[in-house]
C-alpha cells in the first residue's frame, strides 16, 4: 500500500477512548462504576494528564462517562443513551438542511410498518393495553400543549418499539426529538378550541388503531396509521414543511 494512502495511526487519546468505550459497550464496565481518579487512569495507560483528558472528553460527549470534580470526584461510567444517539443523528439532518416536511415523510414509512408489525405480532394484546395508557396519559395533559406534546411523542416512540426492531427504535427517537417540537407549536397555536380539537381527533384515532392492534389485524392498523400519518402531515407542517430543522431552537 502507497504511504500516501496508509490508515492514520490513532493518536494517544483515541486509543484509550477506544478501550474504554469497548469495555463499556460490552457491558465488561456496568452504569454506575468507577474508572478511579485522573492520576489512577494517568498511571494505568502510562500517558500524560493532557492526553487523558483529551481521551475522557472524547467519552464524555459520546455520554458514556462523567467526570465528578471535587476531592471526591472521579470518572463514572454511564450507560449509553440513546437519545443522546437520537440527538446527534439529528444534528446531522440540521447541517444537511433536512426539511421538517422530509423527517415527516421518514416517520410515515417507519410508522405505519410498525403498527402492522405490532398488531402481526403474538403479544399484540398486551402492546394493545401499553398503548391503551399512554393515550390515557395524553387524555390527562390535554389542556397543557408542552405535556401533551411530550405525552404524544412517547405514543409514537412506543409504538415503533413494540415493534421490537432496535434500529428502527433509534431512528424513530431521533425523528420524534424533531417533530415533538411542531406538535407543541401546533397545540399552542391560536385559536385554543381549534388546537384542542386536533389534540381530541388525534386521540381519537390513535383509539381505532389500538382496537386493530388488539384483533391483530396488522394490514388494517397499517392502512388505519399510514391515513393518519398523512392528516398528521398536513395538520403539523403546514407552512412549516419547508423549514429546516432547528435543533438549537428546540432544545
Amino acid at each position: 500500500m502507497p504511504a500516501d494512502t496508509a490508515p492514520k495511526a490513532r493518536e494517544k487519546p483515541e486509543r484509550i477512548a477506544d478501550e474504554l468505550r469497548a469495555l463499556i459497550v460490552s457491558g465488561t464496565l456496568r452504569d454506575g462504576d468507577s474508572l478511579g481518579r485522573e492520576s489512577d487512569l494517568v498511571e494505568r495507560f502510562g500517558v500524560s494528564r493532557p492526553s487523558l483528558r483529551e481521551a475522557l472528553r472524547i467519552l464524555e460527549a459520546e455520554g458514556l462517562i462523567t467526570v465528578v470534580r471535587g476531592v471526591r470526584g472521579g470518572v463514572v461510567v454511564r450507560q449509553p443513551d440513546e437519545r443522546i444517539t437520537a440527538r446527534n443523528a439529528a444534528l446531522v439532518l440540521q447541517f444537511r438542511n433536512t426539511t421538517l416536511a422530509d423527517v415527516h415523510e421518514a416517520r410515515s414509512i417507519i410508522e405505519p410498518a410498525a403498527a402492522r408489525m405490532v398488531a402481526s405480532a403474538r403479544a399484540h394484546r398486551a402492546a394493545a393495553e401499553k398503548l391503551r395508557g399512554l393515550i390515557e396519559a395524553q387524555q390527562d395533559v390535554i389542556d397543557d400543549p408542552a405535556a401533551f406534546g411530550k405525552a404524544n411523542a412517547e405514543f409514537h416512540e412506543r409504538l415503533v418499539s413494540l415493534a421490537g426492531n432496535q434500529t428502527l427504535e433509534i431512528v424513530a427517537e431521533m425523528l420524534n426529538e424533531i417533530v415533538e417540537r411542531a406538535v407543541t407549536e401546533v397545540s399552542q397555536s391560536p385559536p385554543a378550541k381549534s388546537s384542542l380539537n386536533v389534540r381530541r381527533r388525534g386521540i381519537r384515532s390513535q383509539e381505532r388503531l389500538v382496537e386493530l392492534i388488539a384483533l391483530g389485524a396488522g394490514h388494517e392498523a397499517e392502512v388505519h396509521w399510514r391515513a393518519h400519518m398523512e392528516v398528521v402531515g398536513k395538520i403539523i407542517l403546514g407552512q412549516r414543511a419547508k423549514r429546516i430543522v432547528d435543533l438549537f431552537d428546540h432544545y
